[in-house]
């Protein structure tokens, strides 16, 4: 995410310094389309959460965060309970078998833990077809769940061959581990031009992620409902970051959050962002909440070869709580799981809704976000405003409080 703010930060002392010395004026647009005052719909949550916390109510019910329920109104788990692992892993073993890439696990582990609830497993041909053209997917009640990216498997024609008539196949990590089952699955074509181009908006060589994955994939897609058998584990110093929204859930909960403010990096936090974060509490603060909580919540999937690598963010954004310019109690470090595919206002969709399953009730954006430069010409790939005005317009985000801010600028003496 790239802001209209310009600093030289080059450690956190400076940055705590810079805070300390900068007078800050930005334009924060808190009006979305769909309520004419963004916090209202959540103040009489927070007045109901005032009321039963009262000392006439003290001892009778648990005072819990007003976090909106997640897309499908329940959280997706896919990861086999340990009691049934056994049992699943020796009918795994008599299946076809299906390779995963490294990017292929990063899916099965945003699918597993919920991310994408209601998705149960990689898209069927019909969810593919609502996600590539319509952005949403229907419920069997007529509601609709925002779901703008396409989250399928594709295989080669060999692969394909191999399954044959079998109805379930096993898939296997990239080092050689069982990671899960593929049941009732569904085979169809994988056409890739269709796929880039309603994605991207553009069939522009150069992509990182289609370059990636997409164009040496093979040219079919399987989908069907996924069995995750142990939860994913990377085993590089950062799993203890990697918080399911279970998880994330549970401690918004232990912190009695009455409102939930996402932000999301794929590079390390500058003085800009820390100062939009606390303006954005602040005013939370200020709308009638007592307990705003601060997700954290940088990208640790696939990113483009020039981007920070992971475990130097995570430090950077260690040491900015540690060094206490985001406080360290209303704030949430961890990271999440998916692939980053930079297709811009289709892309910031995704980021949205997964958000909303892990509890957030108010998602900043700031300038051109998920975008990145045009791969063949010197220009942004998409208008920097785009991302932000689609997730005020976006279907199934409605319930989403979007935090725009539009200009941001510093003023140092």
């Amino acid at each position: 995410m790239s802001l209209t703010i310009r600093l030289h930060i080059t450690n956190t002392a400076q940055l705590h310094s810079t805070i300390k010395k900068c007078h800050y004026r930005t334009k924060f647009k808190t009006k979305p389309i769909y309520h004419s005052n963004p916090f209202a719909p959540y103040l009489l949550i927070h007045k109901e959460m005032a009321s039963l916390s009262s000392p006439s109510n003290k001892g009778s019910l648990v005072v819990k965060s007003s976090l909106i329920e997640p897309d499908g109104g329940q959280l997706v788990d896919l990861v086999v309970p340990e009691i049934q692992r056994a049992a699943k892993i020796s009918d795994a073993e008599t299946m076809p078998k299906v390779r995963l890439t490294k990017i292929d696990l990063e899916w099965v582990h945003v699918i597993s833990e919920g991310w994408a609830s209601p998705l149960k497993g990689f898209m069927r041909e019909d969810e593919y077809l609502q996600s590539l053209h319509f952005n949403c997917l229907r419920m069997k009640d007529g509601s609709v769940v925002n779901m703008s990216l396409p989250i399928v498997l594709a295989i080669d024609d060999e692969v394909k061959e191999r399954i044959g008539v079998s109805n379930n196949v096993a898939l296997i990590g990239p080092n050689d581990d069982l990671v899960g089952i593929l049941r009732s699955i569904e085979i169809y074509k994988h056409n890739k031009e269709e796929r880039i181009a309603r994605t991207w908006g553009t069939t522009a060589p150069g992509l990182p992620y289609v370059e990636e994955v997409i164009t040496p994939a093979g040219n079919w897609l399987i989908g069907g409902d996924l069995e995750v058998l142990q939860p994913i584990k990377y085993n590089d110093g950062l799993d203890h970051y990697r918080l399911s929204p279970q998880q994330l859930r549970k401690e918004f909960d232990k912190r009695q959050a009455d409102a939930v403010f996402a932000f999301q990096l794929r590079n390390p936090v500058h003085n800009g962002h820390a100062l939009l974060m606390n303006d954005t509490r602040r005013r939370l603060l200020e709308s009638g909440y007592k307990n705003p909580i601060l997700l954290l919540h940088p990208l640790g999937g696939f990113v483009k070869a020039d981007d920070v690598p992971l475990d130097v963010r995570m430090e950077q954004h260690s040491k900015v709580l540690e060094d206490g310019v985001l406080d360290p109690e209303t704030t949430i470090v961890a990271i999440f799981p998916s692939p980053m595919l930079y297709a811009g206002p289709t892309e910031v969709q995704w980021h949205a809704k997964a958000r909303i399953n892990a509890g957030a009730n108010f998602y900043i954006v700031g300038r051109d976000p998920a975008g990145m430069g045009h791969p063949t010409e010197k220009r942004d790939l998409y208008d920097p405003d785009h991302g932000k005005k689609v997730l005020s317009m976006a279907p199934g985000l409605e319930k989403l409080n979007i935090l725009p801010f539009r200009v941001g600028s510093l003023i140092c003496y």
